[in-house]
């Protein structure tokens, strides 16, 4: 019984995917779905490479920027336990260093944490942009609708194999990148221009 109705289901849904007689189709999509495969895309786009390299300079920075402002605080705790071991300070002074001193300290830590999370929503932001181009090249790639569905593959991920034939990375890939080094020369222009107009 069983394998009698697995066997009905696969005639319905066999019959359903082919046409009628007078040509017309039944009403379901019968396109193609193809993927993309995101491990590969990414690391070869060169907007993403671009992208990753400048938030690595920019983490790069803020981390200098935030041990020398520690070197900094350091030496004046340094200065100031000199100063209190040398008697050099009245009870009143050293009170009221070491109150400013704990400011300080509060003060850095607040710039660390504005600038983290500023950094993360930057790059959350560019993260969101990658993924529109990403999405509107996909929509112009298929704009004579050979696909019904582009999914994103990785080594690892929901899809656990798919023929190679379906595999359009190489073709979005080139097209991306195509269009980012066109969007790259456009840039100085439209930079000269602006500067032009003001």
């Amino acid at each position: 019984m069983k394998h009698f109705f697995i066997l009905i289901i696969t005639l319905v849904a066999f019959a359903s995917c082919k046409e009628t007689k007078t040509g017309e189709s039944t009403g379901q999509p019968s396109g193609r779905i193809v993927y993309v495969n995101t491990d590969t895309l990414l690391n070869n786009y060169d907007l993403y490479k671009d992208v990753v390299k400048e938030f690595q300079n920019k983490q790069f920075s803020l981390e200098n920027e935030l041990q020398r402002k520690g070197t900094s605080f350091q030496n004046e705790v340094a200065l100031f336990q000199r100063r209190i071991q040398a008697g050099g300070m009245t009870e009143g002074q050293a009170q009221t260093t070491q109150q400013q001193l704990q400011k300080k300290e509060q003060d850095i830590m607040l710039y660390r944490d504005n600038a983290a999370n500023t950094l993360a929503e930057e790059q959350a932001k560019k993260t969101d942009d990658i993924l529109t181009k990403i999405h509107d090249y996909l929509a112009k790639y298929n704009s004579d609708d050979k696909f019904d569905m582009v999914i994103g593959y990785s080594k690892g991920g929901g899809v656990m194999y798919a023929k190679e034939d379906l595999d359009i990375t190489s073709d979005v890939l080139k097209g991306l990148n195509e269009e980012y080094a066109a969007s790259k020369k456009d840039q100085p222009a439209e930079k000269a221009d602006s500067t032009a107009s003001k």
